[in-house]
């Protein structure tokens, strides 16, 4: 259950509905989801994320679809249920193949695998991965 409440469109405030018609706007939806309506609750928390949020989520040097798999594999590190599925949704219309979902799972596995094994023995980084200060 939520700390605070999942707020229906009239139990809005106008700050909140200005944002949530950008994010229908940019969007071009009318689905708001629940992570924007908790975060309602507070207007100023929710124009700051969103702000954010476009601009992160924003066209760039990263392809789009790439963007939201980076989303997920971040939110299986931190382990957000919400946001491994709300972003899996995202990848996949922005054409996550099944396949590429498989090899993104196996590359966080991993990579969770040896930074336990690289933390827990403290190995020390080679010299070659450390910026040479004579360049840097």
């Amino acid at each position: 259950m939520s700390i605070w409440p999942v707020l229906k469109d009239e139990e809005l405030s106008p700050q909140a509905a200005a944002v949530f018609a950008d994010i229908k706007a940019v969007r071009k939806t009318n689905f708001i989801n629940n992570f924007w309506r908790v975060l309602a609750n507070d207007p100023a928390l929710l124009a700051r994320t969103w702000d954010s949020l476009k601009q992160v989520m924003a066209p760039g040097a990263l392809d789009p679809q790439i963007k939201e798999m980076l989303y997920v594999a971040v939110s299986i590190a931190n382990g957000c249920e919400y946001c491994i599925r709300s972003h899996t949704a995202a990848a996949r219309a922005k054409g996550m193949s099944e396949a590429q979902l498989g090899e993104l799972l196996a590359v966080v596995g991993m990579a969770s695998e040896t930074n336990r094994l690289a933390t827990g023995l403290q190995v020390p980084v080679d010299e070659a991965f450390l910026p040479d200060p004579k360049t840097d």
